[in-house]
């Protein structure tokens, strides 16, 4: 979802969140910041990354639609990319919708031309629920980022990519040192396990983020 900051400011950092919800309404609901600040400053929008569940949007978005005026307050949140990080290489490990944040950062990276190696490990359902994947292929493709995928349900006989869950197989490969700033988002399980196996790999808790509102 994008949404037209008309022509107001909204100055945030890469990683960060915002409540959202239908404009006039009381309920609002915490959802990470999908775009670049960046892009946010040049293309005037903000976007977001919603899951619909089978009953829609939820009753906090409920009626959204193209023009729909939607109440965004913010941004708050630790998580965000360092201005000047002093690594030169990082691990982004999303699952599922987690990617939000993640994307953000890439972004930010790429925008700003942030020296080092990006990493990116990506797992969710089905081949089907990777947001951003032609996104994130392309960068791959370009040689800007080193990317995994990993299907952890079902994937069809042609699914070139990984399949199961996230393990310590593999994150091994794409961690390059011990010196990797490393950013992890996704459900409870996975951001439980993963830092563990990080840590394992010889990476300082200090260069393990995670998001925690």
């Amino acid at each position: 979802m994008r949404l037209s900051l008309d022509r107001s400011g909204f100055r945030y950092r890469p990683g960060q969140a915002a409540w959202l919800g239908i404009a006039g309404r009381p309920e609002l609901v915490p959802y990470s910041i999908a775009s670049a600040p960046g892009e946010s400053d040049s293309g005037g929008h903000l976007e977001f990354l919603l899951k619909i569940e089978p009953d829609g949007w939820g009753p906090h978005l409920e009626g959204l639609r193209r023009g729909t005026r939607v109440t965004v307050r913010g941004p708050f949140g630790s998580f965000v990319f360092p201005t000047n990080p002093e690594e030169r290489n990082f691990l982004f490990v999303a699952g599922g919708t987690g990617v939000a944040p993640l994307r953000s950062m890439v972004r930010h990276a790429l925008l700003t031309n942030q020296p080092g190696r990006l990493h990116f490990l990506y797992s969710a359902r089905t081949p089907l629920d990777f947001a951003y994947a032609p996104e994130l292929r392309r960068y791959a493709r370009e040689g800007r980022l080193q990317l995994a995928l990993t299907a952890t349900r079902e994937a069809p006989p042609g699914w070139r990519a990984g399949r199961g869950r996230i393990t310590p197989a593999r994150l091994m490969p794409l961690i390059d040192t011990p010196e990797t700033l490393c950013f992890v988002c996704g459900p409870a399980a996975m951001v439980d396990e993963v830092p563990r196996m990080l840590r394992e790999r010889g990476v300082d808790p200090k260069r393990i983020r995670l998001e925690e509102w």
